[in-house]
């Protein structure tokens, strides 16, 4: 019998580790059945129970051993003892957490085992070059995990990054409207790189022209090598960027393999984005399920005869009832229960919320976001172009959350200022009241402040949040750990491309209130009017047939309308789907703009995580380490 086998303490995610999964595919197998004809043996029975699901390789077990035999090479020599060596002795830490650097490890096995190994065991049998390049990553990673902590990253992810959409969707709706027309009309990729020039993504290829195709990969492909010395100039120390061999490869992995192929050939992808779009849909509404349901099972002790009195099924009847007009005092009853209710926990969410703010600490000093503006008032004319180097030209101003850029880059998104301009104003108006007004509640550091900081913290910002979308990564981008077929496969016509786009549009209209959304998007059927469908039943059966047959000709002159509205329902959905469709899914179909989003982002995060990099040149950065 072997000796059983302790766990490496790698934190929160190896504790939590399955430990009778075996146990439970067994008893699936051997109750969710029923007998098979011929006797099965007990081994063979549970030769098929420990079978792995294809989740399996993202468990813990499987990812320790993935990592154990693709970097840790050298300790083999262990696997006679009992009990192997943690896996953070073997390695360098990456990040301050074991369950993160448990993923990141992870994610650098597949990529050094796929993309190293393969060729560099053809020329030599030596494994400290894997060592080497693994130093070097956890050197790169434990800087950045510093420098990370000094970012503000409410002010990145709600503020400037958000600013990069707004000046995207800007420009490229203005690239699609353009004014002019043959022959000196201009392609829409022309306009949006005038509107907002990349280098890297010069000159604009053709698809006529091969030629400016080919100059502009090679642009591309230099920005991102440089782009990358540039970092490695900043992040390692004078003897690792010594190491020319090491330092080239790890600059190949990082520009090549996880910039240009993740970043810049599949996220900005439009199918890809849509894919992305759907699946946030789907947890989501996975989520609301989830809250529903519990809210659903803490109601079971309300009577049921209330419960039906409230929800009771109208009339299948196509014939007016005052039923439907006259409430019976229970219902009335029960009617002013609720509203009662719902007001005395209204009052006292706003006290919780009152006393709650007061409790949380004050924003911190480092909230001060860059802004051009320093005296609060917005420019008429936006720029398309947001400069990464505006805290040089302007002092920093302490501007609060609800002042931040991701409120109106989702107003201009959903075309808000074009379908309701009121509103747009009225959010406006409460904006500048809670800033300004009386109490400056949603000041900076006010309590509407506080306590959108804390909750931002709290959900957004949790460390938490990390290993399992590192896992779900890896699922996507290697099955089964290695580079198979990915789960997300592109569209292989533009029939499907339009399928998946009206799909994207289905997944987002499914979680807007139907009458807030019909609403919105102008529907003429906003309410459904029951006196109208009562009287258009009357009227067809008063029309309908006499005959001996009467009951099937009055359910023929009752049907009838009710196909009519939904045929109508359905056309009006279509319609709504199209809009969702034109206006705000269209923004992200041109693989070429969204490039410039996708780089500009990166560009964003890499000069606020290094700012040196606004600063000097990579030669001169690369001297300075050097000398």
């Amino acid at each position: 019998m072997a000796a059983p086998v302790s766990k490496p303490p790698l934190g929160s995610a190896l504790k939590a580790a399955p430990t009778s999964s075996t146990h439970s595919h067994s008893v699936a197998f051997t109750t969710g059945k029923p007998a098979p004809a011929c006797p099965t043996s007990p081994v063979l029975a549970h030769r098929r129970s420990v079978r792995p699901t294809p989740a399996d390789f993202l468990s813990d077990k499987a990812t320790i051993a993935l990592i154990r035999r693709t970097l840790c090479a050298q300790q083999v020599a262990d696997r006679g003892r009992s009990t192997p060596a943690p896996i953070e002795e073997l390695l360098p830490p990456l990040t301050s957490r074991n369950d993160v650097d448990l993923q990141l490890y992870a994610l650098i096995s597949i990529v050094i085992r796929e993309y190293v190994q393969k060729w560099y065991e053809r020329i030599t049998p030596d494994e400290t070059f894997v060592a080497e390049v693994v130093q070097i990553i956890a050197h790169c990673t434990r800087a950045l995990e510093q420098r990370l902590r000094k970012v503000y990253l409410e002010s990145l992810l709600l503020d400037e990054l958000p600013e990069l959409l707004d000046a995207h969707v800007r420009a490229y709706r203005i690239a699609q409207n353009s004014s002019a027309r043959l022959p000196i009309e201009s392609s829409h990729r022309e306009i949006y790189h005038s509107l907002c020039p990349l280098p890297a993504l010069s000159p604009v290829p053709k698809p006529e022209d091969p030629k400016s195709v080919q100059v502009q990969v090679d642009n591309e492909t230099a920005y991102r090598q440089l782009l990358v010395q540039g970092v490695l100039a900043v992040l390692l120390p004078t003897e690792d960027l010594e190491n020319d061999c090491l330092t080239s490869l790890v600059g190949q992995i990082f520009s090549e393999l996880i910039i240009g192929n993740l970043i810049a050939n599949k996220v900005s992808q439009p199918w890809l984005l849509w894919e992305l779009i759907i699946v946030m849909t789907r947890l989501v509404d996975k989520k609301r399920t989830r809250e529903a349901s519990g809210a659903s099972e803490s109601e079971t002790t309300t009577e049921p005869s209330s419960r039906d009195s409230l929800h009771s099924p109208e009339p299948t009847t196509g014939y007016p009832t005052r039923s439907r007009e006259i409430w019976s005092i229970h219902q009335i009853f029960w009617f002013v229960l609720q509203w009662v209710f719902f007001a005395v926990n209204s009052v006292r969410l706003i006290i919780s919320t009152i006393v709650l703010s007061r409790t949380l600490p004050a924003r911190p000093a480092s909230a001060f976001v860059p802004r051009s503006d320093a005296t609060g008032q917005h420019q008429s004319e936006k720029s398309f172009v947001p400069s990464v180097h505006s805290e040089r030209q302007s002092p920093t101003v302490k501007v609060p959350i609800i002042d931040f850029n991701i409120w109106p880059a989702i107003v201009n998104l959903l075309e808000m200022n074009v379908r309701m301009p009121w509103l747009s104003g009225a959010f406006s108006i409460l904006q500048w009241g809670a800033m300004k007004g009386p109490g400056r509640l949603a000041a900076y550091d006010g309590l509407i402040d506080r306590l959108l900081s804390y909750h931002i913290h709290a959900r957004l910002l949790d460390p938490a949040i990390l290993p399992p979308l590192l896992r779900s990564i890896r699922g996507v981008l290697f099955p089964n750990n290695a580079p198979g077929a990915p789960g997300l496969v592109p569209p292989s016509s533009d029939e499907e491309l339009a399928a998946l786009r009206r799909k994207c549009a289905s997944a987002i209209w499914a979680l807007v209130p139907k009458g807030v959304g019909r609403l919105y998007f102008g529907s003429v059927s906003f309410w459904p009017s029951s006196t109208s469908k009562s009287s258009s039943v009357n009227t067809t059966t008063k029309n309908a047939p006499r005959s001996t047959t009467e009951d099937r000709g009055s359910q023929e002159g009752e049907v009838s309308p009710f196909l009519c509205n939904h045929d109508e329902d359905k056309d009006e959905e279509n319609r709504i789907l199209s809009e969702i469709e034109t206006g705000v899914l269209d923004v992200f179909s041109d693989a070429y703009c969204n490039k410039h989003l996708m780089y500009g982002a990166l560009e964003l995060i890499l000069v606020r995580l290094m700012p040196e990099l606004a600063d000097k040149g990579i030669i001169e950065l690369w001297e300075e380490k050097l000398s």
